[in-house]
């Protein structure tokens, strides 16, 4: 009885170490569980207080949500076409998707990783085996051999390794993502620029005209007034001068439009003969239809991609501690194999069938420089939290810095347009006298020159506040149809709920 009794415990045996083996590991995962950390700048009053500037009384910005689709605040066709077709054909959009799907084949390759895994071989083949490797003194002969083989295993996460792994992988899944959404309100922000600068030259170019016109008409009147006796030569030379002087001006809008037209054509990935028709004969400004809407800081930073991004490297960055750490661990399996291996006519005969099955320990000792590595992942993780916190505080400054350049560039467009009506009226009034002759020559070309100089600081001023709407939009992280973010669990926002500090990995190696 006890020769039974004692080959069952021998068989039994290493079942019996395995399940041991996974009962100690089975309530362990090394390293440290994400969460945000509560120092994190994200978490500081600085970062969920009213943005500064929002708060002025002014009827420039408002406190609704920013839309995903801001610039159909523009109520502009051509504008929303140009969008549209950026973003089905833009280059940078392409790669980011081609990012997007290499990272997320990262991620199935990583949760792919333990649990079950099997083979197959077989093969055959004619040889003659050595007789003195079998202590043999005749030759052996030639033989067919064949060996056929069937094995199966299971990898168990004992310490969460491979799960650390996973949550790796998914967060550099994430912040890819976050990244492609960053280049997609990048490219919305460049289209709007420079359909907005196009229109702006165009609308310069066109009041360069007017003023060349202007003078034009002062110079015939010149001309006149000499002819008559009434005025000199000099008056003549002196007001043509002014008049190749605003001529030399009009090459430089028209430059300013075809370069904005071939950066609108490149964010297109077409020719510029190719853009719509429309966009080449835009002639003025597109104009918001309300004021901007900013909404507050908690707000921005859970919108803005470059702050997701930052926060999903940072989770990526502290799984990445847990794998280290399960490097220090064994790494267990169990396997079973069935198979045959001899001559090839005896195959599958019990003579040559053979079969196992049973635990398998791999433990390489923390002796070179695991720790260090350890240490490398938890340094790596502070540098993340680090970057993360500069990109919050970058995130503030870009939207406060725009806020403040578009309320004064706004001022100051206001401030010229009243200047405009002043110097109007004075050149007409100036103009009305100098032709009556009780105004001198001189006179008349000064305001002349002042009214067609403030006329283009107007059409200038108001291209540049045009263009701190765009900069403004791209500051607040508008453009992106996923107004939350993925975040650390269950899809949930990382940045928009404090939470515990990581577990430093040294403890949790403990």
């Amino acid at each position: 009885m006890s020769g039974p009794r004692s080959r069952r415990r021998a068989a039994l045996a290493p079942l019996a170490a395995a399940a041991l083996t996974v009962a100690l590991g089975a309530c362990s995962t090394v390293g440290p569980n994400y969460r945000l950390p509560k120092q994190a700048l994200v978490n500081a009053p600085l970062a969920n207080a009213p943005l500064d500037g929002a708060d002025d009384g002014s009827s420039l910005v408002s406190h609704g949500a920013v839309p995903a689709n801001w610039w159909r605040l523009y109520d502009d066709p051509v504008l929303d076409g140009l969008v549209q077709l950026a973003l089905q054909s833009n280059t940078d959009l392409r790669v980011a998707a081609a990012n997007l799907a290499r990272s997320r084949a990262a991620l199935d390759v990583a949760d792919a990783q333990g649990g079950f895994s099997g083979g197959l071989a077989g093969g055959a083949q004619r040889a003659q085996e050595s007789a003195e490797q079998y202590l043999l003194t005749e030759k052996l002969p030639v033989v067919n051999e064949g060996a056929f083989n069937i094995n199966v295993s299971y990898e168990f996460d004992l310490f969460g390794k491979l799960k650390r792994g996973v949550e790796a992988a998914r967060g550099d899944t994430d912040a890819v993502k976050a990244a492609g959404d960053l280049a997609r309100i990048t490219v919305v922000a460049d289209v709007v620029r420079a359909y907005v600068e196009s229109c702006s030259a165009a609308e310069e170019l066109e009041i360069a005209k007017q003023s060349l016109a202007l003078q034009q008409q002062r110079v015939s009147l010149s001309r006149r007034l000499r002819d008559a006796g009434r005025g000199s030569q000099t008056e003549v030379t002196t007001g043509t001068t002014q008049v190749r002087t605003l001529a030399a001006d009009i090459p430089r809008f028209e430059g300013r439009r075809k370069v904005a037209q071939y950066q609108l054509a490149a964010l297109l990935a077409r020719a510029p003969a190719e853009l719509p028709p429309a966009a080449l004969a835009c002639q003025r400004l597109p104009r918001l239809s309300q004021p901007i809407p900013v909404g507050d800081g908690t707000a921005l930073l859970r919108r803005r991609p470059d702050v997701r991004e930052a926060e999903r490297k940072l989770a990526a960055s502290t799984a990445r501690v847990g794998v280290a750490i399960g490097d220090m661990y064994p790494s267990v399996s169990f396997g079973a194999s069935v198979g045959t291996t001899g001559i090839f006519g005896d195959l599958f005969s019990p003579t040559t069938n053979r079969w196992s099955f049973g635990p398998l320990i791999s433990w390489t000792f923390p002796a070179n420089g695991q720790r260090a590595r350890v240490r490398e992942a938890e340094a790596a993780t502070g540098g993340a939290l680090a970057q993360f916190d500069g990109v919050v505080l970058n995130a503030l400054r870009e939207t406060q810095s725009s806020l403040a350049t578009y309320a004064a560039d706004t001022q100051r467009a206001d401030a010229l347009r009243t200047a405009y009506q002043s110097a109007r009226d004075s050149a007409d009034e100036t103009h009305r006298l100098y032709a009556a002759g009780r105004e001198s020559f001189i006179s008349d070309l000064d305001a002349t020159r002042t009214l067609t100089s403030v006329h283009a600081q107007v059409a200038a001023a108001e291209g540049q506040v045009a263009a701190d709407q765009v900069r403004l939009f791209l500051a607040l992280g508008g453009g992106w149809d996923g107004e939350t973010g993925a975040g650390a669990e269950g899809g949930a926002s990382g940045t928009s709920v404090p939470a515990a500090a990581p577990v430093p990995a040294s403890a949790a190696a403990r």
